[in-house]
């Protein structure tokens, strides 16, 4: 059963967890399948076309880690949503590196994962209508088709990664904090983790190479360069 928002899978092998977040997730509208299993997970993803994917980091067959790099290394940009262990700061970081566009600790509130599902899905379906430039025109980023382009060649970019460097690029020289950026881009108010920022930012200036045009402000946050520089 699909669902009337869409279809979300959960891989997740603690199986009372996954109960709570199947439970949650129907009760907003999302129709959802369950992977306990690595490898069952990637085949679902790849037959089912989810809107969205909560995964475990800890996974038998198949880690989290590894479904994330298999998932991308296809071409395949769905919204994932990883779930990690207290003390995983290391695979929460190599994660968002892999591509994942958010994570979640352990333990946390089922409303909590409903509402970060809901808010990676929108960054997914965000953007404004105007294509924007830096460098030039070496670099440009179409919001309508969401695709991005470094010297006329495609750049494959996460929808989190994505909606960071529109965010920047719609107001050209000025500066973000990383708190502004946490409640602008990823819509968390108050949230305390900036780190999330600083490997976002590091993973689009790798993707972008000399053509990015973001800044770092020391001891306040980030800044886009506009069209001409």
């Amino acid at each position: 059963m699909t669902g009337s928002k869409g279809l979300v899978l959960v891989v997740e092998d603690e199986r009372a967890i996954a109960d709570v977040q199947r439970l949650y997730l129907a009760r907003e509208g999302f129709g959802v399948h369950v992977e306990t299993d690595g490898n069952a997970g990637l085949a679902a993803a790849r037959r089912m076309h989810p809107v969205a994917i909560v995964l475990d980091i800890g996974l038998p067959g198949l880690d989290g880690m590894a479904f994330c790099r298999a998932l991308r290394d296809a071409g395949d940009w769905t919204p994932v949503l990883l779930v990690t262990a207290r003390g995983e700061e290391a695979d929460r970081i190599l994660g968002l590196e892999l591509g994942a566009d958010d994570y979640l600790t352990k333990p946390f509130s089922p409303r909590e994962l409903v509402a970060r599902v809901k808010t990676v899905l929108r960054r997914a379906a965000a953007g404004p209508p105007t294509v924007l430039a830096a460098g030039g025109g070496r670099l440009t980023v179409d919001p309508d088709s969401r695709t991005v382009r470094r010297d006329g060649e495609p750049v494959e970019l996460t929808a989190t990664e994505f909606n960071l460097i529109a965010h920047l690029l719609r107001r050209p020289g000025r500066v973000f904090t990383r708190e502004q950026l946490l409640a602008q881009v990823w819509g968390y108010p108050g949230y305390r983790d900036t780190r999330m920022v600083d490997v976002f930012v590091s993973q689009l200036r790798a993707k972008l190479g000399d053509a990015s045009p973001i800044r770092t402000v020391r001891g306040v946050g980030y800044s886009a360069t506009g069209p001409g520089v």
